[in-house]
This record gives structure tokens, sequence and C-alpha cells, in this order.
């Protein structure tokens, strides 16, 4: 139990109606959450504006509203603090509520438009492999060393979050690894979080279905590395032109990473292939079973980072080779008799789409075919659909444009927005089947020996959010079916 005055610290308050010594025994912005002496924090969302629950939380027992405009009617033994910002007021409460827990351990904090989640589960990978307590918080999952707990948000809100490093840090945690998202940072869900590094990926066209532009969505980014801590480090790929932007007017520590550019840390690709890569990272020679250049980026990322932390570059390389690759990013599988490669990846905007398909072609004989299945998410950027559709047909030898999320879209209007950006000389490598289990079916039907099937878009997700319904849907599941049932 925790007094209201007590979590206030930091919290921009514009007008108190009560007593600041009332009692709280939980946070929530969710009425139906609301129990006896609960304080209720009203956020304006894209679907529902938490002020029009006010009545219902105080009903359900909240001893206290965070409201950005006061209620016409006050009900009394409640306190109402009215704020300029209930998204802020909400960060600072739940960063006091447990205790400030972010500053009990080292996190680490790892934005971009791609590579989030595989940076953030490799070092997790990593710094459990070298012995150390460690926490996850990812698209994909939350861990605590090895117990599980399932997510379906990049960044969640800031209870969900301060109420889990709160966990690690009751279990010992020393090292929590978090993707950190444009969203989570604009709606400010990771604010008031002492981040003891940050990691830049890279950036690219994506959520310009939220952020108005471009710049907006980098400025965003930005912040992150804007607020950090002079003690604390900021690890950026510069070899995105966006690289070195992310650490100006950053009071942290700088650390470069790059393949082409000159950098803190480097590395080559001696050797490639579908076994994996020969690398020399910072004048070492190891082998690691990923592929593809965006995932050398990656364990030069991981690799940046462990260094912070541990001296031992040996120890750090040895585990690098010991990693293994995150489901549905890039992940293999090979069928039983011709030897058909299929690989599902997450790539959902163009440049993820682009690398996933050079890195291919990069690896292949091209005696092969390799054939794309891909499509757009539904209700999302638009502008990013013809994209999508040029890449797939350049870059391949047979495209499947597919549904992929349709949401409350007709996939058929979104797989002609895809069409749009098909150049002239392509159009004949590429048929529409909206039935995503069809295109995949049709994709592994064609299939010859050694030919590739990449099939990009939903990578670990094991759904199809159809109007607002999520069925079971998962890409591998399919494609190990149709090996089997065309016996490839």
């Amino acid at each position: 139990m925790k007094l209201l005055k007590d979590i206030l610290l930091n919290v921009a308050i514009e007008q108190v109606v009560g007593s600041t010594s009332v009692e709280v025994n939980a946070l929530s912005f969710d009425s139906r959450a609301v129990s006896s002496l609960t304080c209720f924090v009203a956020i304006r969302g894209e679907k529902a504006n938490g002020h029009q629950f006010i009545t219902k939380a105080i009903d359900s027992g909240a001893s206290a509203i965070i409201c950005d405009t006061l209620p016409k009617e006050l009900v009394n033994n409640v306190t109402y603090i009215r704020v300029n910002d209930t998204r802020e007021a909400l960060a600072h409460l739940s960063n006091n509520f447990y205790n400030q827990p972010s500053q009990k351990l080292q996190l680490v904090g790892v934005t971009g438009t791609n590579g989030k989640t595989t940076v953030s589960s490799l070092l997790f990978q990593l710094f459990k492999d070298l012995g150390f307590s460690v926490g996850l918080i990812s698209t994909v999952v939350i861990k605590i060393n090895d117990e599980d707990f399932p997510t379906n948000l990049t960044t969640p809100d800031s209870i969900t979050i301060n109420n889990t490093i709160s966990k690690m840090v009751e279990a010992g945690v020393e090292y929590c690894f978090m993707e950190v998202s444009s969203h989570g940072i604009d709606q400010k869900r990771s604010l008031g979080l002492d981040f003891d590094t940050a990691i830049f990926t890279n950036l690219s066209h994506d959520h310009l279905d939220y952020h108005n532009s471009f710049e907006e969505y980098r400025n965003v980014k930005k912040r992150l590395f804007d607020q950090l801590k002079p003690q604390a480090v900021a690890i950026t790929n510069i070899d995105d032109k966006n690289g070195r932007f992310m650490l100006q007017n950053t009071s942290a520590n700088q650390f470069t990473y790059a393949i082409k550019s000159i950098a803190d840390i480097k590395a080559k690709i001696l050797e490639k292939n579908f076994d994996g890569l020969k690398l020399d990272i910072d004048g070492q020679e190891i082998w690691s079973s990923f592929l593809g250049e965006f995932n050398v980026y990656n364990l030069l990322a991981v690799y940046a980072t462990a260094l912070q932390f541990c001296s031992d570059k040996l120890q750090i390389l040895q585990s690098i080779t010991c990693l293994k690759p995150v489901a549905g990013r890039f992940q293999h599988m090979v069928s039983t008799n011709n030897n058909v490669h299929a690989i599902v990846d997450y790539a959902h905007t163009p440049d993820a789409l682009q690398n996933v398909l050079k890195s291919i072609n990069a690896i292949r004989t091209h005696n092969e075919t390799l054939i794309t299945v891909v499509g757009c998410g539904g209700n999302r950027d638009k502008s990013k659909r013809p994209k999508m559709g040029k890449i797939a047909t350049q870059l391949s030898d047979k495209v499947i444009f597919t549904s992929d999320n349709p949401r409350f879209e007709d996939p058929d209007k979104i797989i002609a927005d895809i069409e749009t950006g098909v150049e002239p000389q392509n159009t004949s490598k590429y048929v529409a089947i909206s039935n995503r289990a069809q295109a995949i079916k049709t994709a592994c039907q064609q299939a010859q020996p050694n030919d590739i099937i990449l099939i990009a878009g939903k990578g670990h997700e094991t759904y199809q959010d159809t109007k607002g319904v999520k069925h079971d849907f998962d890409d591998r599941q399919h494609i190990k079916q149709n090996f089997k049932l065309f016996k490839l």
C-alpha cells in the first residue's frame, strides 16, 4: 500500500481536489481492471477516451483519479489530480509506485525499424550464457531468466513495464534487454526509465500511418538517445544514414559499429551459404549459424553492447558463435527429399523485405527458383504497399501476393495497392492469392528440387487478424504440412 502523495514525484500537477494522503493499492488506465483503492489514470487513446469511464472507475472502488479535464460532478472521498498529459503522468506514477525498479539493474533499450527483437533476444541469450541473471521485454515474449510471459506489444504500457522490471529485480536480474518502439516513445510508455545503454539498429520506411512524416518518425526514435544520462552508452549503426543523427545532442558516451564505415567495431563477411556465415569481427574469425548481411549488423550490435559490460572479447565471441536465430526471423527450413529451402521472416517493411531478398540472392546459385509469398497488413501505412510489390518482383523469380493480417480492410484491395508498385517488365512474375494458406500451398506445389521459398511478413506470429478476430495461423506449420503433402 502507498499514499498518493508518495507516487506523485515528477508528475506535473495542474490542480488537486481532495487529499493526496489517500491510500493507493494499484494503478490502472483500464476501468474494467479497477478495484478498491486503485488510482485510475484517464488516457485519451486512439479507440477510447478514459475520461468517459471515470464514473465507472469510481463505482469500482477507485480512490484517486488522474485526468486532464475534471468531471463536472466530483465525488466525495475521491481525490482528483488534473494534469496536462495523463500519459506522462502514468509513466511517472508507474515508476514511483514500483520504486524506480529500472535504477536497480542494467537496462538496455534497443530501437530502430528492423532488428529490435533479434538484437534484444540475442543479448538475452548471450548474457545468460555468460552466467548473468537476465530479463527480456520483446515483441515475442517477456522473459525472466527461464520463465516466459506472453506479450503482444513491442513496448508494453508503463504499468506493465515497471511491474515487470520490479519482478526482475526481485528475481535478482542483473541485465534487462528491452525493445523500444517509436509508438512506445511517442506515447511516453518508456518515459522515466533509467536506461544504461541504448542501441540504434537502422531506420527505414514504417509506421507512417501513425507518424505524420519520416522526419517525425526519426525524431521520435532520437528521443531515446537525447534522454540518456551522461554515464550511459549510446551504441549506433553508422552504416545507416541516420546512425550519426541519433547521437546528436546525447550526453551519453558514444560507441559505433559498421561493416562499410570506419567505426569502433567492424565486421567482414568472409564466407556465406545456407549453413551460416564465416565472419571477421574485431579482428577475430568466427562461424555463425545466422544468414544474411542484416544479421551481421545484429551480431555487431550484440557484440558492441557486450563489450560495455564484459572485457573478455574472446569469451564474448565464443558465446556469439553459440547463439541461435530468433523464431520467425530468417528461420530456415529444408525439405527432406528435394532439398527445397523455406525461409520464414517477419519482414513487413520495404527495407526489411529488400534485406532478406538480397541476402537470399547473395547465397543462392541462381540455378534455382526463388518464390516469394508476401502481403501487407490492413489498417496500417498504405504508402509502403507499392514499394513492397516493387521490391518483391524485382528481387524474386516468382511472387505470390497474399493476405497478411488484413484487419478491417478488404484483402483484395490491399493486394491491389501492392500491385501498383510492380514495374511493367515484372508483371508476369506474380499472381494474387488472397487466401494465405492457399498461397503457401501454391508456392510449395510449384517448388522444384533446390528451389527457395520465402514466406514474408508474419514471422513468429501464430495468428491471422481478420475483422478484429485473431484466427490460428502459423506460416511455419503451413510450410511443414505442405512439405509433407507434396513429399518435398
